[in-house]
């Protein structure tokens, strides 16, 4: 298994991203290699100031990257031999089986819907985050960024999409959905969540619990929290900031550790041809290790095929 990840992407690449292959290498199963894409002088450089395993790991030379605060369309199209560019090249060509980046998140959705491109049938893939919840366990929130206003059919497709998530790798066999309302009741909501609520309960792939208000986040009303990128988004930027808020107070609980951003490492964009994984900007070496877990589950799992087949 291949998983390729940008080393220059993030505000403090190459070198945590750098320390971040490193402790994955040295944590990931066996069958796992580790494709380091960037400026191959430097990324050698840094390797050979770093201790750890680096047998499993490789170079892919990229002269170009793509900052954060470039233009996402035009900074893609027109620096090709970027790191991001020439993962996703490789992405769509089966040469590595997953592609992650801390990098800017605008190119990482640009080369997934026009390099690898949405799954058919798919209207429009979306970022998922993870919601801490009171029994130990993540829920996913979908979306969470990338498709700030949605047409209710988009936010169907988001249950039976996350619905494959949470059981092929949380392993539960009936995930439970939730829509993101204003209340519990059927008859409140928006014009976009009442028309979804009732897309929702008419397929029969998705165990469908209804609407869940705010206060229902984080008590395992819901395996799969359904919700448009705009009010997703909130929600994940108010989640880190609960973990800030303890850490300045000195408040060590098990609860609020898990919303500390380095524990998942990153999001995947559902919905592409492709395992896609976005890591957040400020990445540590910690954060880096993990979402590189996560793109071997979603390798492992196969989910990209298992949404593919869920609309073919």
């Amino acid at each position: 298994m291949r998983l390729a990840l940008d080393a220059m992407g993030g505000d403090f690449a190459p070198k945590a991203i750098i320390e971040g292959a490193i402790l994955a290498s040295d944590s990931l199963p066996s069958d796992a290699e580790i494709i380091l894409i960037g400026k191959e002088q430097v990324i050698r450089e840094h390797l050979s100031q770093l201790e750890g395993n680096k047998s499993r790991i490789q170079i892919v030379h990229a002269d170009e990257v793509i900052t954060m605060a470039e233009h996402p369309t035009k900074a893609f199209s027109q620096k090709p031999n970027s790191s991001i560019s020439i993962g996703f090249q490789l992405l769509k060509q089966k040469e590595i089986d997953a592609f992650c980046s801390a990098g800017n998140t605008g190119a990482m959705l640009v080369g997934s819907m026009f390099s690898i491109k949405t799954i058919e049938g798919i209207l429009r893939p979306g970022i998922a985050g993870f919601m801490p919840q009171e029994s130990g366990r993540f829920a996913i929130i979908m979306d969470v960024g990338a498709n700030a206003d949605c047409k209710p059919e988009m936010l169907a497709q988001f249950a039976v999409i996350g619905s494959l998530y949470a059981k092929y790798i949380y392993g539960i066999e009936s995930p439970k959905v939730g829509l993101m309302n204003l209340g519990e009741e059927e008859e409140k909501g928006t014009i976009l969540t009442l028309a979804a609520h009732q897309l929702i309960k008419q397929i029969d792939s998705v165990n469908f619990v209804g609407n869940m208000e705010g206060r229902d986040l984080f008590c395992s009303k819901a395996d799969v929290i359904v919700c448009d990128g705009y009010t997703g988004n909130i929600i994940l930027k108010m989640g880190e900031t609960f973990y800030d808020l303890v850490s300045k107070r000195g408040f060590n609980d098990n609860f609020f550790n898990m919303f500390n951003y380095e524990e998942v490492g990153g999001s995947p964009i559902l919905g592409v041809n492709g395992n896609v994984i976005i890591g957040h900007g400020i990445s540590s070496p910690k954060a880096i290790k993990n979402m590189m877990h996560q793109a071997y589950q979603l390798t492992h799992a196969k989910i990209s095929e298992k949404i593919k087949n869920a609309y073919s």
